[in-house]
């Protein structure tokens, strides 16, 4: 699958706090099946990734602020966790809509362990079938969303992972989503 993904952009939105590997695993991934993958955050400059929400991690480039990202800029996105990083996109209303529109028009949308928060504040797990990090399963479910304990569940162009060890199974998921 070296070129599934060739002439693809892909967004990765991510905020301080993003769990480094759910980051630079996923990144690394489409990357190496072709697709262009740009930084999208809340704020121009450099987000600070964590290792388990608590250690300070690496800090990465933003190649794209969101309020100034459209949709049609992207063919897929991906939503990384960490408890921060999902805490922080979920209370920005350019964020919120940006998901939001990507789903409205039908485009591959993936997230991982605490990603997943930030579709229930879009209003887009209703009616889904998804999984997550165990912690956030209650959110889901009220939002209208049905959970399932799998490692990588895609259900209308939405796929979701419950945490890092996931992350080949859903690397390998997404690849083949937003190749399809």
């Amino acid at each position: 699958m070296a070129d599934a993904l060739t002439g693809r952009r892909v967004a990765i939105l991510a905020a301080d706090g993003v769990e480094q590997v759910e980051l630079v695993q996923p990144r690394q991934a489409l990357a190496e099946a072709g697709a262009r993958v740009d930084l999208v955050s809340l704020h121009g400059g450099r987000i600070q990734a964590m290792n388990g929400d608590i250690e300070p991690a690496d800090r990465f480039d933003v190649d794209q602020e969101v309020s100034k990202a459209g949709v049609d800029d992207y063919d897929a996105l991906v939503i990384p966790g960490g408890t921060i990083n999902p805490d922080n996109l979920r209370s920005d209303a350019d964020a919120v809509g940006f998901v939001r529109d990507f789903v409205a028009q039908g485009k591959p949308v993936a997230a991982i362990c605490h990603g997943p928060w930030v579709l229930v504040e879009a209003d887009v797990v209703r009616g889904r079938t998804v999984t997550s990090y165990p912690s956030i399963r209650t959110d889901i479910r009220n939002a209208g969303g049905v959970v399932v304990e799998e490692e990588v569940v895609t259900d209308h162009g939405v796929t979701t992972s419950r945490n890092p060890d996931d992350l080949p199974a859903f690397c390998a998921r997404i690849v083949r989503e937003f190749a399809a």
